[in-house]
């Protein structure tokens, strides 16, 4: 997907390389509020998990939502006594707003969460991120829909969680089977990118989030889980499907207007076959020429309708030139968005009266063939004056695709130029730039330093102007690398 005035696009996914360095690989954060009895325990229990299985440095973040009870002690005592762990105050509460929050303030290069009541079976933690860190999955989610999940929940929440995820699919066109886990991953170069464009706060982040990623391109992977439900959970079901509702309606208004510069968010396919350059055949013109037929397939049975209805009381030209006209702006619209990948509002008005030039030529070829029929026969029959446009508009959309690909539609991309990826948040106009490598994989025995103090924030300041200035660029493994050895 491109615009004409995309600012740039995420790097091709590498696999990290493997080393040792002082930041970690992986950051897990615990977004809590008003959970003193349950976040030792689950500290704890994480912790040991991760120190025992988890082969590269790690660290857990404690993202306390302005709780009132005891949670903060417990959170600063955990922060003192074990290295591994750090505490994020913050006084708004909302989990998306904890997670954008420490997930921006983070340096490692995997960002993770999970809910404090640990209802995912940790075995699934390293299969979670195993995709980050290799460079071949840009998300990672936890499904505890998929057929080898083995879940333990009342009637209740399944039909909610499964009928919620049926929303989505049928509104948002959604692929992904769970976007309610509190089970998840995201690189970071990523989430420098989309968590921008994310607008919730709330429970509704997660959902927001895997929708923009998904129709951007990016690749979601998902793990089955073993998941138990947690009865004293304190999720206020009601609300948060009103919330979730009003979110699903919003995002699909945004992605029906276009308004969503997800262009942004553009990754090539690295060694993907089809995007090899191959002598004499221009990159990307496959999947273009099966994108164009399709819609070029579905305007010619739309204009057909359209010339047949018009028929009823037109004569051949006029039929012809309105039923060419209504469809030839509907096939640069899909065309645009479809074909060529081209989002958002900006030049869209150049593109339609580009389209429009275009279906002059296309209506010059049908008229041309209507009046040599009409000259050869006198009073041809319908099914003949259909044959003789199905013909010309065959010429015409040849014709229609080469001057959509070389003159309306343009790849301005540079050939051979590196990509790039947005490293400075900036809300209104990001900017996107590349100059250092990524820090090596360091492996968990090695000493680090806590990147960040236990601070107080507000969210508002976290979310809208926290992002570090940090740049990096992914270093591929060449084939003789080696590596050493929430509930609803």
């Amino acid at each position: 997907m491109r615009t004409d005035s995309s600012p740039g696009t995420l790097p091709a996914r590498e696999h990290l390389p493997a080393g040792n360095a002082g930041t970690p690989v992986l950051d897990v954060v615990i977004p809590v509020y008003n959970e003193e009895k349950d976040l030792q325990p689950c500290v704890l229990r994480l912790h040991d998990h991760l120190r025992r299985t988890f082969p590269y440095a790690f660290r857990i973040t404690i993202a306390d939502n302005a709780s009132t009870d005891g949670t903060p002690l417990v959170a600063a005592r955990l922060e003192a006594e074990i290295r591994e762990v750090a505490n994020f105050r913050l006084e708004q509460k909302g989990r998306g707003r904890a997670l954008r929050t420490v997930w921006s303030a983070s340096e490692a290069p995997i960002l993770a969460y999970m809910d404090v009541d640990l209802s995912t079976d940790l075995n699934a933690l390293l299969p979670l991120v195993a995709p980050l860190i290799s460079g071949h999955s840009d998300l990672a989610i936890g499904s505890r829909l998929a057929r080898t999940s083995r879940v333990v929940r009342g009637p209740k929440r399944e039909f909610i969680s499964r009928a919620y995820n049926m929303i989505l699919r049928g509104s948002l066109q959604a692929r992904f089977s769970d976007a309610q886990c509190g089970f998840k991953a995201i690189r970071r170069d990523v989430a420098q990118v989309l968590l921008p464009l994310v607008e919730d706060t709330g429970w509704f982040f997660d959902t927001e989030m895997l929708v923009l990623a998904e129709r951007a391109g990016l690749r979601i992977h998902e793990v089955p889980v073993d998941w138990v439900d947690d009865p004293d959970s304190t999720v206020h079901i009601v609300k948060t499907a009103t919330d979730d509702l009003k979110g699903v309606w919003r995002i699909g208004k945004a992605l029906a207007g276009g308004s969503l510069p997800l262009d942004r968010l553009t990754r090539p396919f690295g060694d993907d076959p089809r995007d090899r350059d191959i002598q004499d055949v221009p990159g990307g013109l496959a999947r273009q020429l099966v994108g164009f037929c399709v819609v070029g397939g579905l305007s010619t049975l739309f204009y057909l309708v359209l010339y047949s209805v018009f028929r009823q009381f037109s004569g051949s030209q006029v039929a012809n030139a309105l039923a060419l006209l209504v469809s030839a702006i509907a096939n640069t619209a899909a065309n645009r968005r479809l074909t060529f990948g081209v989002r958002g509002r900006g030049g869209a008005v150049r593109h339609q009266a580009q389209g429009l030039v275009v279906f002059g030529i296309g209506l010059a070829l049908t008229s041309g063939s209507l009046a040599a029929l009409n000259a050869a026969t006198g009073d041809p029959a319908h099914s003949t004056e259909l044959a003789v446009l199905i013909a010309a508009n065959l010429a015409a959309t040849v014709l229609r695709f080469l001057l959509f690909r070389a003159w309306v539609f343009p790849d301005r991309r540079e050939s051979g130029r590196e990509s790039t990826v947005v490293a400075a948040h900036h809300p209104s106009s990001p900017t996107y730039s590349t100059t250092a490598p990524y820090a090596p994989l360091p492996q968990r025995p090695v000493p680090y330093q806590q990147p960040y103090q236990t601070t107080q924030v507000r969210a508002g300041e976290a979310a809208d102007g926290s992002w570090r200035d940090v740049t990096m660029r992914l270093q591929p493994v060449r084939p003789h690398d080696t590596d050493p050895g929430e509930p609803r």
